[in-house]
């Protein structure tokens, strides 16, 4: 069963005032909301995955066509090739072999299960008109100020959603501990189930709104 819902958003200024209601509808399908989310999460997290670790058997293992001695009359235990398992050099018994990770998951579900997520955390997201720091060089200082005046715990683990990348900001962000920066069009199910408070600029929701609700 398919349901409408409304997100509804403030948007605060950097002085922590009320600017604007913005309301943005999503059709979001509560019926099987958290099967949806795991599934979109086990692909992203397997898309991670190499994949490439491989060890070589018996049969792989280069050499050892030749029978090491004769089957009697030696004295020795018995032995068909020098690349049994058992010898230094030989194959590997149940090693790891190569391994594609295709987990497939529809374009349909795995929005759902972002506007799902983001519906869940809406009383934790704060929508911002911008999140830019105003300065040529990285400034540590004017992020925290920031996030000072928008009244958040650091010691949270906070997501910040720009709309397009801003290099000084980027290197601003990433030695604040619990911090993570992403673009719009880099949204993800880890980041934002990992996100105790979310940060949203106007623009990338709105962004987010163009793209979600096809």
């Amino acid at each position: 069963m398919t349901i409408q819902k409304e997100l509804t958003y403030t948007t605060l200024s950097s002085e922590n005032i009320t600017n604007q209601i913005i309301k943005v509808p999503f059709h979001i399908d509560h019926s099987k909301g958290m099967y949806i989310i795991h599934r979109a999460l086990v692909r992203e997290l397997e898309k991670k995955r190499q994949g490439s670790a491989h060890s070589k058997t018996r049969s792989e293992v280069r050499g050892g066509g030749k029978k090491p001695w004769k089957q009697k009359g030696t004295g020795r235990a018995r032995a068909g090739s020098i690349r049994s398992p058992l010898w230094k050099g030989g194959g590997v018994i149940f090693g790891p072999q190569f391994k594609q990770y295709n987990h497939k998951i529809n374009k349909k579900e795995k929005q759902l299960a972002l506007k799902i997520l983001l519906f869940n955390k809406l009383n934790n997201t704060i929508l911002v008109e911008n999140f830019e720091i105003n300065s040529v060089k990285p400034s540590t200082k004017l992020v925290i100020a920031k996030l000072n005046a928008l009244k958040i715990q650091k010691s949270n683990k906070i997501l910040v959603i720009v709309a397009k990348k801003d290099f000084p900001l980027y290197l601003s962000i990433r030695n604040i501990k619990n911090l993570e920066l992403i673009v719009v069009n880099q949204i993800n199910i880890l980041s934002i189930l990992k996100a105790q408070t979310i940060i949203i600029e106007s623009e990338a929701l709105s962004i987010i709104e163009k793209i979600y609700n096809e």
